[in-house]
């Protein structure tokens, strides 16, 4: 059985419903660089910074490099949770930068999509998700 979690041979991103996994051409933490200065350059609040790796290294474990990024806005979000509260089990907004076994580094996100459908969030709103694309296309391009 083939392990979705994983990149396929070829290169191609890993697949994961509901998941979109980006290739970055950075390093784990020149990626997580660029990312934190588009957060910061769009006015969203990074509320934390999760070393998944520097934690399972804690405990005397060892793993692929991981990094969550949490952020957004309130003026954004609070309207989603508005319109549908079990958003809130998904907001803030999250982003995973992580190494593969073969040194790939990749971004990966809830899909706007999955998260609007899983939601049933109204389409005037769906604007206030997509955000996490446009920050994550941004950084990629350095």
């Amino acid at each position: 059985m083939k392990n979705m979690n994983e990149p396929t041979t070829s290169g191609t991103s890993p697949s994961v419903e509901g998941i979109e996994s980006r290739p970055s051409p950075f390093a784990v933490e020149a990626t997580l660089e660029h990312l934190k200065a588009v957060i910061g350059s769009r006015n969203l609040t990074l509320f934390a910074q999760i070393d998944q790796s520097d934690e399972a290294k804690r405990v005397g474990l060892t793993m692929q490099e991981a990094h969550v990024l949490i952020f957004g806005n309130p003026k954004g979000g609070t309207p989603l949770m508005i319109a549908s509260p079990l958003l809130a089990l998904d907001l803030p907004l999250k982003v995973l930068v992580w190494q593969s076994d073969d040194d790939r580094v990749w971004v990966s996100s809830n899909s706007v999509a999955y998260l609007r459908d899983r939601y049933a969030i109204p389409q005037e709103l769906v604007g206030n998700l997509a955000v996490i694309d446009a920050v994550i296309e941004q950084a990629l391009q350095g």
